[in-house]
């Protein structure tokens, strides 16, 4: 019997954290942004609720071989 290559499984805590657009660039959601904004000031409500991106390409490379995308 041939032996089958293994299925590449994604990191589905990932997938809820960080986002692949159509140009290549990662972005990146904010913690503790859930629940619990009460404390937070308006500005940084505001900044939490913006995407990041995400710019050292180490962590591209890495995250990319989490998620299994080629490109």
């Amino acid at each position: 019997m041939k032996e089958k290559m293994p299925k590449i499984k994604t990191k589905k805590t990932l997938l809820k954290r960080v986002k692949i657009t159509k140009g290549g660039k990662m972005l990146k959601k904010h913690i503790k942004n859930s629940h619990l904004k009460v404390k937070l000031g308006s500005n940084s409500k505001y900044r939490k609720n913006r995407n990041g991106i995400i710019e050292s390409t180490g962590y591209r490379k890495m995250f990319r071989k989490l998620l299994g995308k080629q490109r």
